[in-house]
């Protein structure tokens, strides 16, 4: 991991750290609303920290907020949380095939700490697994700087949301000022046809879905996207995709 010294000795680690410094201002907007989002909502300051510290999820976070603070069935707090995070299943299924050659306490920390941009960028950068053990020191080297900055920076921006709640007033408009920078890294990703299919699907999905209680437009928008793209994968269109 990050603090094998190995690892944050190899230049991949700052190489991860530099190109998740790229969309480091999207993601701690996104905390800073994400911290603020939750003590506003009517959860304490301790439920709050603690929830940044050990669920580190954004999405599901916000998504299950809001169920918390009117005490929603647990059942469908988990079934919303276990709904916005599927998408780590098939990050974790893809990483597999780089990361089986490590010890598993070292697999558990690296999935614990791997959110969306550190794998976009991870198998950006490794296209294929390394067969040799320097490629794979230099991909887990690349993943651990990549993963522990990104970390950091949600850790410190959440907590500062969760402290500085009350003293920040709602007309800063900052919830709308974090989707905009969430947009931002969004559209940067979009170099596809198929992912912007799949972000216009899920967008009108939730749109259409917006009277649903409890947030639940957001898994519905979710479960429309994967729908989607399962009809599209074996059309020409994903065809074209994975040539290019």
């Amino acid at each position: 991991m990050f603090f094998d010294p190995a690892n944050y000795k190899h230049p991949a680690f700052k190489e991860g750290m530099r190109d998740i410094l790229s969309v480091a201002p999207g993601i701690w907007a996104w905390g800073l609303m994400t911290g603020v989002a939750m003590v506003q909502s009517g959860l304490s300051v301790e439920v709050s920290t603690a929830m940044t510290l050990l669920v580190y999820a954004g999405s599901s976070q916000l998504a299950v907020t809001p169920m918390l603070a009117v005490g929603a069935p647990f059942w469908v707090v988990l079934a919303t949380a276990f709904c916005v995070n599927l998408r780590f299943v098939v990050f974790s299924m893809h990483l597999r095939q780089y990361l089986m050659s490590w010890p598993r306490w070292q697999r558990m920390c690296l999935g614990y700490i791997t959110a969306d941009m550190s794998y976009v960028m991870f198998v950006r950068r490794f296209s294929q697994p390394a067969q040799d053990a320097s490629g794979q020191r230099a991909e887990m080297a690349y993943l651990s700087g990549n993963c522990f900055l990104n970390w950091i920076g949600w850790q410190i921006s959440s907590l500062v949301g969760v402290f500085m709640a009350s003293q920040i007033p709602g007309s800063w408009g900052l919830g709308f000022a974090g989707v905009l920078a969430l947009v931002g890294v969004m559209c940067s990703l979009s170099d596809s046809r198929l992912r912007r299919v799949s972000a216009g699907v899920s967008g009108a999905a939730a749109v259409a879905a917006y009277a649903l209680p409890l947030k639940l437009n957001i898994v519905v928008a979710i479960a429309a996207a994967v729908a989607m793209c399962l009809l599209l994968e074996r059309t020409p269109l994903a065809g074209e995709e994975a040539r290019q």
